[in-house]
């Protein structure tokens, strides 16, 4: 089993489950930052490619909010939806769960969006199809 498994409930949403383990934390023992928007972007990735069945590139990301730290050793839960969809792209938002293991106690912990677009061979943008 690899460090992340991802279920989906439909087309417009993926949910992707992460452990924060040693070298993923600060010196504060929480998650860095920059890791939480590499997971986010991750789940923005996974949810807009299975709705478009695109080749989907991330061009900008928008109101990400650092609710609450994420401590060493708890579990986290993305959940990503396409909330808006375009010609060319979509806006994804994601959140970001941490929940503690031991007591399941689970707290919003980031959220933003994400906005991504589909490209061809050559790298510019393509239609979205009219069924997503």
């Amino acid at each position: 089993m690899s460090e992340s498994d991802t279920f989906v409930s439909s087309q417009n949403e993926t949910a992707i489950v992460q452990t924060v383990f040693p070298s993923m934390v600060n010196h504060y023992g929480t998650l860095f930052g920059g890791i939480a928007l590499q997971w986010m972007d991750h789940a923005a990735w996974v949810c807009s490619t299975r709705h478009a069945r695109k080749t989907m590139v991330t061009i900008a990301s928008d109101k990400i909010v650092f609710k609450k730290p994420v401590p060493l050793g708890n579990m986290v839960e993305l959940r990503a939806r396409v909330v808006k969809t375009g010609n060319t792209s979509l806006t994804v938002e994601v959140k970001m769960f941490a929940e503690n293991p031991l007591t399941g106690d689970r707290n919003l912990a980031t959220q933003g969006e994400f906005v991504m677009v589909a490209v061809g061979e050559d790298g510019k943008p393509v239609q979205i199809s009219s069924k997503s």
